[in-house]
């Protein structure tokens, strides 16, 4: 970690203490969340902060780095998507404990990665809730912005969020619906698409 980085690190860890949220903290913990510290901060406010940092490839990675629920939703604000390489997505969905950190990475910059739809579809497939929710997250995204998939991806997305549909977990079964939402605004065609085969899996929405 270069002086530089080290400073700007050291100056937002301290920033937090004063943009406490009490409560928000407290009722985080109730709920299980397990990192070091959670401040509680609103994202409104860690956004603005990540503006004014700008995207920075090295503070991303070191903010990450702290097991601090701030420092982690940050990096996920200022991470260059162009420079964010598949193995070090690994990594973070790894380290990746709440659904609420598995939404904010994929809407503020899983979505943006090259890749991204890729790693979607091969998420959606494993048995991995947080996985599953941020890949829900991310095609729904990519679908908003009207990028429709092909024929094989197509079926392999009604396949997979008519299980998802189904699932136990309802942080699953909500991503999955919202992003099904999307699929169908692409047009009447994939409406009708998505219609069929919910209705072929006994599933009426």
């Amino acid at each position: 970690m270069t002086e530089e980085t080290h400073e700007k690190l050291k100056a937002i860890k301290q920033s937090f203490r004063s943009m406490m949220n009490g409560p928000v903290s407290q009722s985080m913990r109730e709920k299980g969340s397990d990192y070091k510290i959670n401040w509680g901060v609103a994202l409104p406010l860690l956004q603005k902060m990540a503006t004014e940092y700008g995207h920075d490839y090295d503070l991303a990675i070191n903010l990450w780095k702290e097991n601090i629920r701030e420092c982690k939703i940050l990096a996920t604000m200022i991470m260059p998507p162009e420079q964010m390489l598949p193995e070090v997505v690994d990594v973070w969905m790894e380290q990746t404990h709440t659904q609420e950190m598995a939404e904010i990475a994929a809407s503020k910059l899983y979505q943006y990665l090259p890749f991204a739809s890729v790693m979607a579809y091969e998420w959606i497939a494993t048995d991995k809730v947080y996985y599953q929710i941020a890949a829900y997250n991310i095609l729904g995204r990519l679908f908003a912005r009207g990028m429709a998939p092909n024929e094989l991806g197509i079926n392999e997305f009604l396949d997979q969020v008519a299980v998802a549909l189904q699932d136990d977990n309802i942080g699953v079964r909500h991503a999955a619906y919202n992003c099904l939402t999307h699929f169908e605004d692409l047009g009447d065609d994939y409406a009708l698409l998505a219609q069929k085969a919910m209705r072929s899996q006994g599933l009426h929405l």
